[in-house]
Order: structure tokens, then C-alpha cells, then sequence
């Protein structure tokens, strides 16, 4: 017959991850493991955000430049509402609240947008939804949206794909 006391039992079968947020202290990258790279798991430790780490500006900058080029042909509420959420991942990026993965996900995603691999940047966000939802829920949905805008876009100018140089717009960018 069912028993409550079943819920522990049920529980133990589940992968690692659908256990609750990530470890904050020193752990084995075992649990991580499924996901191919355990070394962003260490990173959380052993990396600040600078160090190895991925700076705010290298994600932000390259997103606010994709919303800008969909600003001429999107609605602006849809701009606005998306620009308030970059300003919310901005914010928490700035405070820390990031954890190691998430910023280098949002880094690979940021990489697939600009050379237009639409699908590849959609499969990112979608592993972002699904292994870090409380960290990313009020900022991902923003970002979802920026990738479907971008991808309905004209095909104008593809951003580093055609000589595989950087620099893809007019005039060189110092530091």
C-alpha cells in the first residue's frame, strides 16, 4: 500500500541536479559530471569574476548592440521590456549573483548570437531555463526574446562570420 513515508525513496532516483540549487561550499565536480564540463563547478570556488572568469561587459555590451539592431523594426514596449531585463542581468552579473556556469553559458550564448547560430544560442538559453532557473527566471525570458527578435531580423550583415575576425562593424573598438 502507497505510504507518505515513499516521497524519500522516489526522491533518491532523480539526477543530482533536480535536487535544489548548487552546493555553495567545496564540492566534487561528480554531480556535474553529466554535463561535460565539471571545471566551471570548480571555477565557482576558485574563480572571482575576474579571474578566469567572464567580465559582465564581454556578455552585455554584444546583447545591448543585438537590441539596438532590433529596435528599427521591433515594437518599442517589446524593446523596452527587454532592455529593463538586460539591465536586470546587468545588476546581478555586477553583484556577484551569478554563478560561474551561468556567466559562461551567457558568455557561449552571447558567442552563438553574434555569429547568428540561432539555434545553437537557443539550446544554451534553454539549459540555463532547466539547470538554473531561480538564478536566471527574471532576466532569461529577456534574452529569449532577444534571440527570437534577432533571428527574424533581415539578413543584413552577419556579425563575425564572414572572415572570422572580430571587429564586424565600421571603425576599430580600444579599451
Amino acid at each position: 500500500p502507497p505510504v507518505p513515508a515513499s516521497a524519500p525513496a522516489a526522491s533518491a532516483a532523480l539526477p543530482p541536479r533536480a535536487l535544489g540549487p548548487p552546493p555553495l561550499g567545496p564540492v566534487s565536480p561528480a554531480p556535474r559530471a553529466e554535463s561535460g564540463k565539471p571545471s566551471a563547478a570548480a571555477c565557482l570556488e576558485e574563480c572571482g569574476p575576474e579571474e578566469g572568469g567572464v567580465p559582465a561587459d564581454a556578455v552585455l555590451a554584444p546583447l545591448r548592440e543585438a537590441l539596438d539592431a532590433c529596435r528599427p523594426t521591433v515594437q518599442k514596449q517589446v524593446c523596452d521590456d527587454i532592455g529593463r531585463r538586460l539591465t536586470v542581468l546587468g545588476d546581478a552579473w555586477a553583484q556577484g549573483k551569478l554563478s560561474a556556469p551561468v556567466r559562461k553559458r551567457m558568455s557561449l550564448l552571447v558567442q552563438e548570437l553574434q555569429q547568428q547560430h540561432w539555434d545553437a544560442a537557443d539550446e544554451i538559453h534553454r539549459s540555463l531555463m532547466v539547470d538554473h532557473v531561480n538564478e536566471v527566471s527574471q532576466w532569461l525570458v529577456g534574452v529569449k526574446r532577444l534571440i527570437a527578435e534577432s533571428r527574424s531580423l533581415p539578413a543584413a550583415e552577419p556579425a563575425a562570420a564572414t572572415d572570422g575576425s572580430a571587429q564586424a562593424g565600421p571603425g576599430p573598438e580600444d579599451p
